[in-house]
């Protein structure tokens, strides 16, 4: 039950928070990947009560956003010949 309410409430947060591309967006990893939806609820969450989020977060910025939650060091490969 707490559960079923948690996730009721993310959905709420995410609906008042972004923007329909953004939302949309936002159930399609919520259905792909539910750590990273979690993740990014949780980020948009602290934005918001940061007073960092000006009106609804657009489709573009929510990309943005998405790019850096996932953005990954880029791993190279040296070659050493003897």
């Amino acid at each position: 039950m707490k559960r079923a309410q948690q996730e009721k409430q993310m959905a709420e947060i995410s609906r008042r928070l972004l923007d329909d591309e953004a939302y949309e967006r936002m159930t399609n990893i919520k259905s792909s990947n539910h750590e990273l939806y979690t993740q990014l609820v949780n980020m948009l969450v602290s934005l918001a009560q940061q007073n960092r989020i000006n009106g609804r977060v657009t489709g573009k910025d929510f990309r943005a956003l998405l790019e850096r939650v996932t953005q990954k060091e880029e791993t190279s490969i040296e070659f050493k010949h003897k």
